[in-house]
């Protein structure tokens, strides 16, 4: 039944590369309103007659316990330091993917968005460190660095197809990019101590994920407790325990049982089963038990082709993307103004550091590393994307929220540095997304009226 079928090369862009690049953008549009939503709902009830049952429900204690072994966290740890887990490990297949055959997979693809993520880091650290200086907030200088995807891509979505779709890919990679820098930075410089013994026991938990790997396991449960032993052997460890879902997702099998040719046989005989009188089947699935097994034939075939790594990114990104991430924004977006002089706080230098990084910083560097890269002939600009596209995507990456507000809590402990640097946060990302927005508006304005006076 398969034999007359052909797949064009132009199928096969549009099934296997396009659609699923337009469904994650549909994605993570899409969830960038619930993270606006949940953001709002946080500051309004912070700053309520019922402030205090927000914060009791943060710091109420919940107990993990398996035997001996307890652990007991707030729940607002439990969401940063679990949660978050599932959030970073899904960052690291998407890196690891990008790296095996997306935007990242090729020298000169990989490099332009590599090194605009590296100038979108260096730049807003750097104007931030420059303000705060010898003083108690100069640790804070890792906040500004990171891109939300989820809201840079929510806010690109408001043009539809009018902008080259090389942009988003290009935005999204460059923001996948400094989230890899954001767990390096959370790894080497957020990690006060390290307990050596458990980072030992830690080392044997993925010397079993690069065993199951090796001996091509494809069981999601065996790495789903490999992970957990690495996950609390971090925990323990002193490093954050969030980067053990990095390390986690770069020993998810990118490999399926058997390649596509395999597949392609497998299904031409299963469909082969499906043999009908008056080429009509019917409903013949609840009279015929070859029909029945050939489905579940079928299933499993689809299964085995199916690469852990996407099977594991495709089912958990929609929980991440509409579960996980509003309600950490619902935890952590909670800026609390009762009895705080606003004036103080706009002055102060974490906020101010924070907003002119983002707003400043973020597009400055991306722009400048993204020309210096073209200009030396490492890196070539995506297709349809022009400099002026580059300029906005790069205000576009000064929406810093998520991983910023993330940064945050490990860089401050003092509720009033707390409020000082989400202020910063969500008025650099505000700010950032209303200059990419009417930057790309413009330009596509002009860029429309160049072609209209062209054509006539």
């Amino acid at each position: 039944m398969l034999n007359n079928i052909k797949l064009s090369p132009t199928t096969l862009v549009a099934d296997y590369i396009v659609r699923p690049a337009e469904s994650f953008f549909r994605q993570e549009a899409s969830s960038s309103v619930l993270l606006l939503l949940a953001s709002l709902i946080a500051v309004a009830w912070a700053n309520s007659s019922f402030a205090p049952a927000y914060h009791h429900l943060l710091h109420t204690n919940l107990t993990l316990a398996l035997g001996e072994i307890r652990i007991t966290k707030s729940l607002v740890h439990w969401i940063n330091d679990g949660l978050m887990t599932f959030f970073i490990f899904v960052v690291g297949l998407e890196i690891k993917r990008e790296i095996l055959v997306g935007e990242l997979s090729s020298p000169k693809s990989a490099l332009l968005p590599v090194v605009a993520a590296l100038g979108g880091m260096l730049f807003p650290g750097a104007i931030y460190f420059l303000l705060n200086r010898g003083t108690g907030t100069a640790n804070g200088w890792g906040i500004p660095m990171a891109t939300d995807i989820a809201f840079a891509l929510g806010a690109i979505a408001v043009f539809g197809r009018k902008l080259p779709v090389g942009l988003r890919v290009f935005l999204s990679a460059f923001a996948i990019a400094d989230d890899l820098g954001a767990v390096m930075i959370i790894a080497f410089f957020y990690t006060k101590e390290i307990v050596w013994s458990y980072l030992i026991v830690c080392i044997f938990f993925v010397f079993g994920l690069a065993v199951a790997n090796f001996l091509w396991i494809r069981s999601t449960l065996l790495y789903a407790l490999l992970g957990l032993g690495v996950w609390i052997a971090v925990l323990g460890s002193g490093v954050h325990p969030t980067v053990a879902g990095f390390v986690v997702a770069m020993f998810i099998p990118a490999r399926g049982k058997y390649d596509t040719d395999q597949f392609v046989k497998k299904v031409r005989e299963i469909m082969d089963e499906f043999q009908c009188e008056e080429q009509s089947c019917g409903y013949s699935i609840l009279l015929d038990q070859g029909h029945l097994s050939a489905v579940h034939a079928l299933e499993l075939a689809c299964h085995d082709v199916e690469t852990p790594l996407q099977r594991m990114e495709h089912s958990l990104h929609p929980w991440i993307a509409f579960g996980l991430l509003p309600v950490f924004a619902f935890a952590n977006a909670g800026l609390s103004l009762e009895g705080v002089n606003l004036t103080s706080i706009f002055a102060h230098p974490a906020t101010i550091g924070i907003a002119l990084g983002l707003l400043i910083g973020k597009p400055v560097g991306i722009t400048l590393f993204s020309f210096l890269a073209v200009k030396t002939n490492i890196a070539v600009l995506p297709t349809g994307v022009r400099w002026s596209h580059i300029i906005g995507a790069g205000m576009l990456g000064g929406i810093g929220f998520t991983m910023s507000l993330f940064v945050s809590n490990l860089s401050f402990f003092s509720a009033e540095l707390l409020n000082y640097s989400k202020l910063g946060i969500l008025l650099g990302s505000i700010l950032s997304a209303i200059a990419g927005l009417l930057f790309l508006t413009g330009n596509y304005s002009l860029q429309s009226r160049r072609e209209a006076a062209s054509s006539a």
